[in-house]
């Protein structure tokens, strides 16, 4: 894609630019918190304590990436209650494989996931480096370098893991579980906004271009550790980018909602600077 034309701030951007913007800074946002969350139900559960402590600090880096992204997004108007603890679960825009619960006492889950998510966070990641909106295109940086370690400790799982039959066998029953999942990291929300991004280099690289790179890298690795990905899986009824979700998602959403209904809160303490704001 050529280099598009440098938007304004968000007081200045058209209904359509606005919209654009939007839908693309909830699928960011929506997937890391969503993920996020998912990780902490692995906290004190890990293997060795090594791995507990990395999968804790993965979950906060996830964490303050949504939180960055989730900031940018009260441009707009609406406060984090609004976007996190009072949305409704079905105006939630994150892919389902982040949303579905790991598979109990099967660490070759999370760290698969992790795989699969991460090679796909890195490509995104990429094609906002020189995003035309540089509320985005300031955040990048932010996010990459931690980014290159939660790979890294996939990475070295998963070849630990698949080394005997055994533990292969256990990787290929979560591939053959989460790869079509993975998969609707890279549909639209909408097929006209989606182009609508593009258009307006919101990002670099479509969702299709964006995918097949991911194939590319995901695919010939796993291969190489004799497990088996179905490039031409099907995609699940549930994609989540259209808001259509699997049940376990609204059991997360009460879950990670509760102590904020049981406080009666309205309001959230922000806990994260605005970066823009920080000298």
């Amino acid at each position: 894609m050529t280099t598009a034309e440098r938007l304004p701030g968000p007081d200045d951007l058209s209904d359509e630019e606005r919209e654009a913007v939007e839908t693309l800074l909830f699928r960011l946002a929506d997937d890391e918190f969503v993920l996020a969350e998912r990780y902490t139900e692995w906290q004190v559960r890990a293997p060795t304590l090594e791995s507990d402590l990395a999968l804790a600090n993965i979950a906060q880096d996830e964490l303050g990436h949504a939180r960055l992204w989730y900031d940018l997004l009260q441009d707009f108007g609406p406060d984090e209650p609004d976007l996190i603890w009072e949305r409704p679960a079905d105006e939630w825009r994150h892919g389902t494989m982040v949303e579905l619960p790991f598979e109990e006492g099967d660490w070759a889950d999370p760290v698969l996931r992790s795989y699969l998510y991460d090679v796909a966070e890195e490509i995104r990641l990429e094609a906002l480096v020189d995003s035309s909106y540089s509320r985005i295109r300031d955040r990048v940086g932010k996010i990459q370098g931690e980014e290159d370690y939660h790979r890294e400790h996939a990475e070295n799982w998963l070849e630990r893991l698949t080394e005997d039959e055994t533990g292969r066998e256990r990787v290929q029953r979560a591939l053959d579980r989460l790869f079509p999942y993975a998969l609707t990291i890279f549909e639209p929300a909408d097929e006209e906004v989606e182009g609508r991004i593009d258009e307006l280099g919101l990002r670099t690289e479509s969702l299709a271009d964006m995918r097949e790179a991911w194939l590319d890298t995901v695919v010939p690795y796993l291969d190489g550790l004799g497990l088996d990905a179905d490039a031409d899986a099907d995609l699940p009824d549930e994609i989540g980018r259209d808001k259509s979700h699997t049940d376990d998602w609204n059991d997360l959403r009460e879950e990670f909602t509760a102590t904020y209904r049981e406080l009666d809160r309205h309001e959230a303490t922000r806990i994260m600077e605005d970066p823009d704001e920080v000298a």
